[in-house]
């Protein structure tokens, strides 16, 4: 364990750029071995505006990536944040609980906010209005979220008390696991469910993308499903019924266009509507 956190307390960026690029291939190799759906697509011209933001996404983390790795020392010099003013504990169980923590912060908490604050989750429909969700969508974040996301990230830090080598760690994780929850792959049913007992597997990530509520209000999870089943958060759909997008965004041309989707956080406000049942994706 000690290996592991001084790696990752030095991680150079071409292992954090291999972490993010070799996700994305893994699974979008999986994606055409085990589809969940067999989307009618041109998968690389689906692929460009959540490249595009992916882009985006890893150059505001990187421009700000000093604050993170400042407030973590400040923290460890400081003896302060949560972690830090518990009893003594093996290193792994202060890594477990700094990373999971660091989950609910940085992703359940700052997610449910998202879909709780009208402007916060205008900004965020640009996730949500992607109608074929695979992989790519993992980090289809408009600039303003990802700088919204960075905020609570960062406030995890602080108040966690987490040194950087925990936040690294829990950085790269929660990368692959929203690379693994948003891939298009069908996974054998008795598999997925033990897994959403632990982490968020794909089926269980896939209802909180379903156009209609309640559904999009559940399952806010990014790396493990217990802050969901805590929170009474967690809800189940069959796969077969999910349809992706958002009810009252259903412009299919606009919401695959860069230029529409960095203009979405400024439309106005449109009210979701209820859940009813709809035909579904075919699944094979």
């Amino acid at each position: 364990m000690d290996t592991l956190i001084a790696y990752f307390e030095r991680i150079p960026s071409l292992h954090r750029s291999l972490i993010l690029v070799g996700g994305i291939t893994f699974f979008w190799v999986l994606e055409g071995a085990i589809p969940l759906f067999r989307f009618k697509y041109g998968k690389w011209r689906h692929a460009l505006p959540n490249f595009f933001f992916t882009l985006t996404t890893v150059i505001v983390n990187f421009a700000l990536a000093f604050l993170l790795l400042g407030t973590a020392d400040w923290t460890v010099a400081h003896d302060f944040g949560i972690i830090n003013w518990l009893p003594e504990m093996p290193l792994w169980a202060y890594v477990v609980l700094g990373v999971m923590l660091l989950d609910l912060v940085g992703a359940y908490f700052a997610h449910w906010v998202e879909h709780k604050v009208k402007p916060l989750w205008m900004v965020h429909l640009v996730h949500h209005t992607d109608h074929n969700v695979d992989t790519t969508t993992a980090n289809r974040h408009h600039p303003l979220e990802s700088m919204i996301r960075f905020v609570f990230t960062l406030t995890g830090v602080f108040v966690i008390g987490t040194p950087i080598g925990i936040v690294m760690l829990y950085q790269s994780l929660s990368l692959v696991a929203t690379q693994f929850g948003h891939a298009n792959i069908k996974l054998p049913k008795k598999v997925d469910d033990l897994l959403s007992w632990v982490i968020v597997s794909p089926d269980m990530h896939k209802v909180h993308h379903h156009y209609k509520l309640p559904y999009t209000d559940s399952n806010y999870g990014n790396i493990f499903s217990v802050w969901d089943r805590l929170f009474g958060t967690y809800m189940k759909l069959d796969r077969q019924q999910i349809v992706y997008g958002v009810d009252t965004f259903p412009d299919e041309v606009e919401n695959a266009s860069i230029k529409g989707l960095l203009r979405q956080p400024f439309h106005k406000y449109r009210k979701p509507t209820g859940y009813e049942k709809v035909e579904s994706l075919s699944v094979d």
